[in-house]
């Protein structure tokens, strides 16, 4: 079913009228009642398939990326995100929070754990499972991957469940590295406004997870 699903829509990505996770359809459908222009589907990653750095979220904001077709964009997770990667490097251009603000990643890439939006941004484990086949696929895509940089601990679950790791070897931390083979897995927690509100993210230390990323690709 799963491997239908990608047949049916592109290698890395599910279709427009993915159906899949019933709970996601439904709350999709209902966005797409409410707000009939807004993109209102699974999202698409987001940059070059030959970058060695690939960022993953937990999923689209019902605010930003649902809206906006954009991962990261529309909402305040995108402002810090695409400013930290303009100021790495890894972004040309300017951030409008539009898809058509022109900007570009350069040697980036970003995409989600969960394609769809979930109701209160709370995807169960079921729908993460469902989607992982995804996130597989566009792995796959990038030869020259080289560092993933995992925006939270749901990203960070679904990755090791991805390479088949045990989490007591690679535990979740802030600013915490691990070594996975042909790339490293670089922790972060997310960027999100409650996050940062809260002071459990600055934008120092987000920025200190990307200049890491940025040093051991250049080495």
């Amino acid at each position: 079913m799963v491997a239908t699903a990608i047949a049916a829509g592109t290698a890395t990505d599910p279709g427009r009228d993915c159906a899949l996770c019933p709970r996601l359809v439904d709350y999709r459908m209902a966005l797409r009642a409410q707000e009939p222009d807004a993109f209102n589907a699974p999202v698409p990653s987001f940059g070059p398939a030959d970058a060695q750095l690939l960022i993953v979220g937990l999923a689209p904001g019902a605010q930003g990326a649902n809206r906006t077709g954009r991962p990261f964009t529309g909402d305040y997770a995108g402002d810090l995100l695409y400013d930290t990667l303009l100021h790495f490097g890894f972004a040309a251009g300017s951030y409008a929070a539009r898809p058509d603000d022109g900007l570009v990643l350069t040697n980036s890439r970003i995409s989600n754990a969960v394609r769809c939006v979930p109701p209160q941004n709370k995807p169960l484990p079921v729908e993460i499972a469902t989607c992982r086949p995804f996130l597989i696929a566009t792995m796959q895509t990038m030869p020259r991957l080289r560092a993933v940089v995992l925006l939270g601990r749901v990203a960070h679950d679904t990755m090791l469940k991805t390479l088949g790791l045990r989490a007591a070897a690679a535990p979740f931390a802030h600013g915490a590295v691990h070594d996975a083979g042909r790339f490293k897995l670089y922790d972060s927690y997310h960027c999100s406004r409650y996050n940062t509100n809260t002071g459990v993210l600055t934008p120092e230390m987000f920025r200190a997870v990307f200049a890491k990323v940025k040093a051991d690709l250049t080495t």
